[in-house]
């Protein structure tokens, strides 16, 4: 359905109160470009999203009086004009975002956190929030509701005073209490998908990396693992929860470490263990695949699914963001090629930013890339990161085609391709109906 009008402008004031504007509408940013979301993009804000300014940067809009976009630098209260900063969201898991925020990125004077920026304005229609998005997955076992660390705390401590010897459960623990990662969370609530750092190396100097920055960049939000646990460690904590666990999967490959196929020898050692103890569990491994030789190792091993991250499928994008030591992107590609053909579940984890994600030759690259590798799902993941950063260092100028139609001519090229968000059981990996499977309304 057509809306009459549209989304109303979003701003907040120096103390961070958001506001709606009375006329000005809302608009969002599609690589360096201001535009009007479309209609089939604008969804209810998700709940467990939340809302955040963008500091000192101020928001951009479209004026229907002028019929141009505009940068709102300041709103008249009364007689007074006060200065105003934009407003974006960060969604709850399983959206992936079609537009960013607009703003005018060149006032900005600080470099943003490593959090996903999203275009957000206020429907008076509905009066709720609206973003521009698509929902990609329906699972709902992530969301913040399911993680109440008042039940936490004394399932860490026992867990603690069961294995104090184990370094691996340590470190959980610190994931879970301190940095609240809701993956290492589910290890102590006995439930869906555990993680499994291994690695404190990486063979990626990704500028988003989330546990490792320069001190002249935005700080990591949380300590790298500095050990690499034994066999022994992992399989202690790895095999009740694929025993007892419901919808028990364990992943190698998380944001607190660097890249686990370094320590390819260690896991494959491990995994032949849980394997052999739970064959009806899930062994997934996340990594970026720079070795291909290591993944067919693991694949052999016993692993069940394979993700690979990337940010483009495009080499020249590829190696301005992961700054790959030692590699290059045909390793990547060998090692999604081998893993499909070792008969696993192949997944990409796609970072995803409006302005290169949809652009024409990214497109292009994807498609032909689908078709070589014959990937099972792309995990449409919102890269977290500096937008202005990123689309500087990516040197992404003007607009592409749209995120939603993006997707859309994916599907229609690949009808068996699926979107998702997370990880997936066994089980799972080839739900009824997934061919048809998205949009998910």
């Amino acid at each position: 359905m057509k809306r009459k009008t549209l989304p109303k402008l979003l701003y907040a004031d120096a103390h961070g109160n958001i506001f709606d504007h009375p006329y000005l509408c809302m608009a969002g940013m599609n690589g360096t470009d201001a535009v009007l979301p479309e209609d089939v993009e604008l969804i209810p804000l998700p709940e467990d999203s939340r809302l955040f300014t963008i500091p000192d940067t101020p928001p951009m809009a479209w004026d229907a009086r002028q019929k141009k976009f505009i940068t709102v630098a300041t709103v008249k209260e009364g007689r007074r004009e006060q200065r105003v900063q934009a407003v974006s969201a960060f969604m709850a898991p399983g959206y992936v975002r079609t537009l960013l925020p607009a703003c005018d990125y060149s006032r900005k004077k600080v470099h943003l956190p490593l959090w996903s920026y999203t275009a957000v304005g206020w429907d008076e229609e509905t009066e709720r929030f609206v973003v521009a998005a698509s929902r990609v997955d329906t699972n709902e076992n992530w969301l913040p509701k399911n993680y109440d660390d008042r039940k936490l705390d004394p399932l860490v401590r026992r867990m603690a005073a069961a294995f104090p010897e184990n370094r691996l459960l340590t470190q959980l623990a610190r994931c879970a209490v301190d940095y609240h990662c809701f993956a290492a969370k589910n290890l102590f609530f006995r439930r869906w998908e555990a993680p499994i750092p291994t690695s404190p190396a990486c063979n990626s100097r990704c500028l988003g990396c989330i546990s490792l920055q320069p001190s002249d960049c935005c700080p990591s939000n949380h300590e790298r693992i500095g050990f690499v646990p034994t066999p022994e460690e992992i399989c202690e904590l790895m095999l009740p929860h694929l025993l007892e666990a419901p919808e028990p999967i364990v992943s190698y490959g998380q944001g607190c470490e660097g890249d686990p196929i370094l320590q390819a020898d260690t896991i494959a050692i491990a995994t032949r263990r849980l394997k052999d103890g739970a064959p009806d569990g899930t062994v997934n491994f996340n990594s970026n695949g720079s070795l291909p030789d290591r993944v067919r190792m693991l694949c052999d091993a016993g692993m069940d699914s394979m993700r690979f991250s990337m940010n483009s499928v495009q080499e020249k994008f590829y190696d301005r963001y992961y700054r790959p030591a030692g590699y290059r992107f045909a390793d990547v590609k060998e090692s999604v090629t081998a893993a499909k053909e070792k008969g696993l579940f192949v997944m990409i984890n796609y970072l995803v930013s409006p302005g290169l994600t949809d652009r024409e030759d990214e497109l292009a690259a994807l498609l032909q890339f689908i078709g070589d590798t014959g990937i099972d799902m792309i995990q449409m993941r919102n890269l977290s990161i500096d937008p202005d950063f990123y689309n500087t260092r990516m040197e992404v100028t003007g607009r592409g085609i749209g995120m939603y139609r993006m997707m859309e001519r994916v599907k229609e090229a690949f009808p068996r391709i699926q979107y998702g968000y997370f990880n997936r059981t066994r089980g799972r990996f080839y739900p009824e109906g997934f061919e048809t499977g998205w949009p998910i309304r």
